[in-house]
């Protein structure tokens, strides 16, 4: 069985693989395996991370060492300086395969939950009616990342947009001057389990991705102003290195 967190609770879902219940991450032979430390905030203490193809479908997963899912952000209370935790899997597609402007970052699968702002315009994930007030609950985004100095000695950031530019967005970006899509695919968790399965458009799309697995904080800048969404801290990476092992079977 799978789930997805709403403001409700636990929700049953099913798969959107092929109606298949895929094995967790630490149990697929070709996953990237990571070992466990205490230290870490068990949630984000990443043991696996794998990803499976079924023609043009794709399903990523993380096997995590607590409850995944169940940690979210503390509220800041404002758009400025809102946290922001996610579960990642960078790739080794370019942007452009999901309707980024090309070679222009690493492109990311990511599940965030933020309480302080709503980046999926298009999507009511609490289903109260109101598509503006879910930030909150987990959902999905494309994003691409790019050193950033600005957010530190060797930091990543979600691309900015510069005032002025227009470079090629996905039909479902948002709207914020970051590049970033809300595809509204829906995590699904099962205990220490999250996946996220994902559609390309043509079926060669998915074919030898390399991918990694990462659990990351983020923050908005305080200024409202580039970069404007740091990467502040990252909790775990299931290679070690961010080499991207992971090839999608």
């Amino acid at each position: 069985m799978k789930y997805f967190l709403t403001m409700a609770g636990l929700v049953f879902a099913q798969s959107a693989l092929a109606g298949s219940d895929p094995q967790p991450a630490l149990e697929q032979a070709c996953a990237i395996l990571s070992e466990p430390a205490p230290q870490k905030i068990a949630a984000f203490d990443i043991l696996a991370a794998h990803a499976q193809r079924d023609g043009r479908i794709v399903t990523f997963q993380m096997t995590t060492n607590g409850l995944a899912g169940a940690d979210r952000p503390e509220p800041a209370g404002s758009l400025g300086g809102a946290p922001v935790l996610s579960y990642v899997w960078p790739t080794s597609l370019d942007p452009a395969a999901v309707g980024f402007e090309g070679s222009t970052g690493i492109l990311a699968l990511a599940a965030t939950s933020h309480p302080d702002f709503d980046d999926t315009p298009l999507f009511d994930e609490n289903r109260d009616g109101d598509l503006t007030n879910d930030g909150d609950d987990w959902h999905s985004h494309w994003v691409v990342l790019t050193p950033t100095e600005a957010c530190g000695d060797g930091a990543l950031a979600v691309r900015d947009i510069p005032e002025g530019e227009t470079p090629r967005m996905p039909a479902t970006w948002p709207g914020l001057p970051i590049f970033i899509d809300s595809p509204g695919f829906t995590p699904l968790f099962d205990g220490p389990e999250i996946s996220l399965t994902v559609a390309f458009a043509d079926t060669a799309t998915g074919e030898g991705i390399s991918y990694d697995g990462v659990t990351s904080a983020l923050r908005v800048n305080e200024n409202i102003h580039a970069p404007l969404l740091c990467v502040t801290d990252v909790f775990d990476i299931a290679s070690g290195d961010l080499s991207l092992p992971g090839k999608v079977d």
